[in-house]
């Protein structure tokens, strides 16, 4: 079997590994087998080959791989309206309780409870949002 069919078929195993494992490694090797493998057809000695197989695979890897794995990156969500508010910090208007209170959020006021069913808030304590419940903000005291 000719090297050229050799280096086109390690190339093709390689940007088929590549398909199941998203590590843009694998195809970048298969690129550089792939580079390798119109070289071989040139008629270059094997030596030759191997050595621009290791330049072309050193180069994907260095050069090439940090790109695409920063495209790969999955941008964290981001929560919008009321979610947005969850862990904020927020400060206590007028009493809070297990059953009513008023909390300051962002300079907004809004009607709260307290997580914890037995405890009451002092007016003038700092909390974090814990839960949003319909317009209903869950606080805990800040420690």
């Amino acid at each position: 079997m000719d090297d050229w069919v050799i280096w086109l078929v390690l190339a093709v195993v390689l940007g088929v590994a590549e398909i199941f494992t998203l590590t843009a490694a694998l195809g970048l090797l298969g690129g550089a087998a792939l580079l390798t493998s119109m070289v071989a057809a040139l008629g270059l000695p094997v030596p030759l080959q191997l050595l621009v197989f290791t330049i072309a695979s050193a180069a994907g890897l260095v050069l090439i791989r940090p790109i695409a794995a920063r495209h790969l990156k999955q941008v964290p969500a981001q929560r919008f309206g009321v979610q947005a508010l969850v862990g904020k910090t927020a400060y206590v208007v007028h009493e809070v309780s297990g059953r009513d209170g008023l909390v300051r959020i962002g300079g907004e006021d809004w009607t709260a409870r307290a997580f914890d069913e037995t405890l009451v808030i002092p007016e003038g304590s700092t909390v974090d949002v814990i839960k949003i419940e319909g317009a209903t903000a869950l606080v805990y005291p800040r420690e």
